[in-house]
């Protein structure tokens, strides 16, 4: 098999949500990988240090403000980035967020928020992007879930539900776009320390008992997504969609005893 396969050299990439976290570790990995990236974020100024990184790789880069709640902005974002490279290859769909409450007291703006960002707005981002790689029959949409895609986890129902929904969209797409030589596929990361997730890492408690339920004994790393991502980006998974890769260290294979 050759590695040419996993090669993303021409290709562009767009990746939401770019400005911390798992955005950068994937932003990271494609560029590393030979593609030029659109990086976006609601502040195009949280994105000026880490284009200078992206730049140092020797890639382009084009940081562009985007909102995944306001769909004017999806459409301009999208047309922004097709203006300036001509093309659409690869989507990493990674804008995200999270209310950390008891079921009992989620009130409806806590709800919309959490399922508005992360279910519909994913949703038109992908459709957007579609629009532009349909014509090219051409496209990889990778929508990012997360363990709870496939469990579920107390204190943070209207994220289970929008990170479960990803995994349903994630398939519907997939049907609906296959005839275009579009694939969509779900990377499902476990445990990683990021902004969203940093406060529960201050409880050693926590972590210790985490540890413990995770078969290969540790938390995930920022390198430890890149193989995925790329394979996924790539050539490589040309004959795979509609599917959910779970990259978690194991915990999945017994995530309901974990809590939150």
């Amino acid at each position: 098999m050759s590695l040419d396969l996993f090669d993303l050299t021409g290709k562009v990439a767009i990746i939401t949500g770019a400005s911390r976290g798992l955005g950068q570790y994937l932003t990271r990995a494609l560029a590393r990988a030979g593609a030029d990236v659109v990086i976006t974020s609601r502040s195009v100024e949280s994105l000026q240090e880490f284009s200078k990184e992206i730049e140092a790789l020797g890639r382009q880069v084009l940081p562009l403000a985007l909102d995944v709640r306001d769909h004017q902005s999806i459409q301009d974002t999208i047309e922004a980035a097709f203006n300036a490279f001509g093309k659409i290859d690869i989507l990493v769909n990674n804008a995200g967020c999270n209310v950390r409450k008891p079921a009992v007291d989620v009130d409806w703006e806590d709800w919309n928020l959490v399922v508005d960002t992360n279910l519909r707005g994913g949703f038109f981002v992908a459709q957007a992007a579609a629009r532009k790689m349909i014509p090219a029959r051409y496209g990889r949409v990778i929508n990012i879930g997360s363990v709870t895609t496939v469990a579920g986890y107390a204190g943070i129902t209207p994220y289970c539900a929008s990170r479960g929904g990803v995994k349903q969209m994630t398939m519907s797409l997939a049907d609906d776009w296959g005839q275009y030589g579009i694939t969509v596929n779900c990377l499902a990361p476990g445990w990683f320390k990021t902004a969203q997730t940093r406060v529960l890492y201050d409880n050693q408690e926590w972590v210790d008992y985490l540890i413990d339920r995770i078969p290969l004994k540790r938390v995930g790393q920022p390198n430890d997504l890149d193989g995925t991502a790329i394979f996924l980006a790539s050539d490589a998974s040309a004959y795979m969609t509609g599917q959910t890769l779970l990259v978690d260290g194991g915990i999945s294979t017994g995530s309901t005893k974990a809590t939150v």
